[in-house]
């Protein structure tokens, strides 16, 4: 069996208790988390994929991991700026994890895993007297959740109202309790293209196929 490899990737907490995730640290620190975990998305040569993973109403992430399905995959997530590095402020209600994979070989997965914090111990940030125009916020993806069935299928997604398509990118994931083998990956195929501030998605995939397809619209 092949060993999956574990990306510590938690952020700061102010909490001292050790939490209860398994072999992941997502917990790690807390004293009260709940764990979620996302399916194993496909982190393809060449290219940065982005996968959105939400937490449970009235929380926010307050640590993060990742499995990976072997060595060569980059994951980072992205935060926000603000003092102190804290949930609430670096992080929000959902963590957008971005990965590439750094070598040549065929396609490789990631496993994204966040600890949840209840939002009522957010830090808060405080007025100051002067107030330059500092970075804004991140963009927050618009996260559109296409499940896979068999066989071939079109899908057109849009910014909401009065927001303008930026980009688009898709990612595909694999509810599966190991890493996916390389003919679980190639059933699942994903056409992308934008025109007219429409994404259009043609999806292709086998039968028995447990997957989803997670499109993530940058609006402005």
């Amino acid at each position: 069996m092949r060993r999956v490899l574990v990306l510590a990737a938690a952020c700061g907490a102010a909490a001292v208790a050790a939490g209860a995730a398994g072999a992941t640290n997502e917990c790690r620190g807390l004293q009260v988390c709940v764990p979620v975990t996302g399916p194993w998305v496909v982190a393809p040569a060449g290219t940065e994929v982005s996968f959105d993973l939400a937490c449970p109403p009235k929380f926010v992430v307050g640590g993060l991991d990742a499995e990976l399905s072997r060595r060569g995959v980059d994951v980072t997530f992205r935060g926000a700026l603000g003092s102190p590095v804290n949930p609430g402020i670096t992080t929000s209600t959902s963590a957008v994890f971005l990965a590439r994979l750094l070598t040549r070989a065929p396609a490789a997965t990631f496993r994204p895993h966040i600890g949840c914090v209840p939002a009522a111990g957010r830090g808060q940030r405080f007025p100051t007297a002067y107030r330059p125009a500092g970075p804004a916020q991140p963009l927050v993806p618009t996260v559109v959740q296409l499940t896979v069935v068999p066989g071939t299928h079109r899908y057109v997604s849009h910014c909401p109202a009065r927001k303008r398509l930026l980009g688009a990118t898709h990612a595909i994931g694999f509810f599966t309790a190991t890493p996916p083998s390389p003919a679980t990956i190639a059933s699942v195929a994903v056409a992308q293209s934008v025109r007219g501030g429409n994404v259009r998605v043609t999806v292709r995939a086998l039968d028995g196929v447990a997957a989803t397809v997670q499109l993530d619209l940058e609006c402005a």
